[in-house]
């Protein structure tokens, strides 16, 4: 299966920046043979070669948008890779199950352990029997800028000559989590990604997951006076007061006021006693429901509201409204088709 939308300009209002549609494609398949199975990753130059005897059998999935490469491998039988990933990539992996050794660029891997290859260099990979992966891969640009702007870290010079990253179980369990997450909530309900304000939220979120997988140590300045700190959340609320009508996400703030998102969190920790990830969430929250009490019920779902305002995790999200409004989405669109009257 693959499905690929045009770009086409939403119905409902082209004219609306939260509904301007993106290109993303889904590919599911099943195969019965390494080759087959190699083939699945586009833009990839590679060989796989079936080691242990057996009827092969393959499954692959896979998102792409903006870019990114997310995708999901299970293989049954122990193979050997060989080849390059695509010129100007960075990707990251981590097992989801697997039986017996494996090897990766020549350092063994465990179950715990996250993978990592820049376009370029030579893969060179031994999979043991039932072995399953998720990874991701980022444009090194994308990487790069996102890590240096918003974590004020140079990543590719923290991966150089780095095949397989030592880290901690918890660090390891969170990224292969929410990487598998990603991959099933997006694959339930594809659709969303039409927007580009779920793609930016999503991308933001996967290269946070990835920049805090790597887990050096981090810029750790913040601002050294209380008055400094209040100037900065000021700042902060001032740009966002000011683009209230758009999907922002803690990356934005941090580029926009050029400091680091610990920075960021230190300040309105300490001046609002909320974290700014909370907080944006919040105004997010606040902004769909102003669209769902204006939306005509049988035009608009709450799926395609939330997803331009870039809420990628439904249940989540459903959860975190109800908490925060006292009733689900669906029945604040629902009332929006019988607003109060005067009496």
């Amino acid at each position: 299966m693959e499905t690929t939308p045009s770009n086409s300009p939403d119905s409902h209002d082209a004219t609306d920046a939260l509904d301007e549609q993106a290109l993303y494609s889904l590919v599911r398949r099943e195969t019965r043979d390494a080759d087959e199975q190699a083939a699945c990753l586009r833009d990839w130059d590679q060989v796989y070669e079936q080691l242990s005897p057996g009827q092969f059998e393959g499954r692959f999935m896979e998102i792409r948008f903006r870019g990114i490469q997310l995708f999901r491998e299970v293989t049954n039988q122990s193979v050997h890779e060989e080849g390059l990933m695509r010129a100007g990539e960075r990707v990251l992996g981590v097992p989801v199950a697997m039986q017996g050794q494996g090897y990766f660029c020549g350092r063994p891997i465990t179950p715990d352990a996250i993978m990592t290859m820049r376009g370029g260099e030579a893969l060179e990979f031994s999979a043991p029997e039932h072995f399953d992966i998720v990874a991701v891969s980022f444009p090194v640009d994308a990487l790069t800028r996102y890590a240096r702007d918003i974590e004020h870290r140079e990543i590719e010079a923290e991966l150089q000559n780095v095949a397989v990253l030592q880290a901690t179980k918890t660090a390891v369990d969170e990224f292969r989590g929410f990487l598998l997450t990603a991959l099933e909530s997006v694959s339930r309900t594809p659709a969303m990604l039409q927007f580009a304000a779920m793609q930016k939220g999503l991308e933001h979120a996967l290269l946070s997951s990835v920049v805090k997988a790597v887990g050096l140590v981090e810029d750790g300045r913040v601002p050294d006076t209380p008055t400094a700190r209040h100037a900065l959340v000021s700042r902060a609320q001032d740009y966002m007061r000011g683009h209230v009508d758009e999907p922002l996400t803690v990356e934005d703030l941090c580029r926009e006021l050029a400091v680091s998102r610990r920075t960021l969190q230190y300040s309105f920790q300490e001046v609002l006693q909320i974290n700014p990830v909370s907080y944006l969430r919040a105004m997010r929250l606040n902004g769909v429901r102003r669209s769902l009490k204006a939306a005509d019920p049988a035009r608009q779902s709450v799926q395609d509201i939330a997803a331009r305002w870039g809420f990628w995790h439904l249940s989540h999200f459903a959860n975190d409204y109800r908490r925060m409004f006292g009733e689900l989405p669906s029945e604040t669109l629902r009332g929006s088709a019988h607003p109060a009257r005067l009496v």
